[in-house]
């Protein structure tokens, strides 16, 4: 005769428990947390791939066509809708949007008055609808 299984254990959070795990903070890049190298190289590459796929999309291009309009293999096109992007540089990425007939501008302001000067300023992609 088969037995039931248990019903997995509730955690202590669903539980109404306090945890004491302790929680640390990120520092607002992934990468950096998990000690990944060229973690701001390879944030700058996810912003400009979510835009990128983002562009596809509002197209309705499939991989076919997008591989077709980008100068690409159709797998490397897939390797871009799923983020794995060892093969595309930041570079690489920005010529593909603007295959998409998009400009791109580079702009550079002074940091914000008190942001640390020790350390390295940011870079953020943004998106004109």
């Amino acid at each position: 005769m088969p037995t039931k299984a248990k019903p997995p254990a509730l955690s202590s959070l669903a539980q109404g428990k306090a945890s004491t795990e302790p929680v640390e903070m990120g520092s607002g890049n992934v990468f950096v947390d998990l000690g990944l190298p060229d973690p701001d190289e390879r944030k700058l590459r996810v912003q400009l791939a979510i835009r990128l796929n983002d562009l596809l999309q509002a197209e309705g291009l499939t991989q076919a066509m997008a591989a077709k309009r980008l100068g690409l293999a159709q797998p490397h096109v897939s390797e871009l809708k799923n983020y794995k992007l060892g093969r595309f540089s930041s570079e690489r990425l920005l010529h593909c949007i603007t295959l998409l007939n998009r400009d791109v501008e580079i702009f550079i302001r002074p940091r914000a008055a008190g942001a640390d000067k020790a350390s390295a300023g940011a870079v953020m992609v943004w998106a004109a609808v």
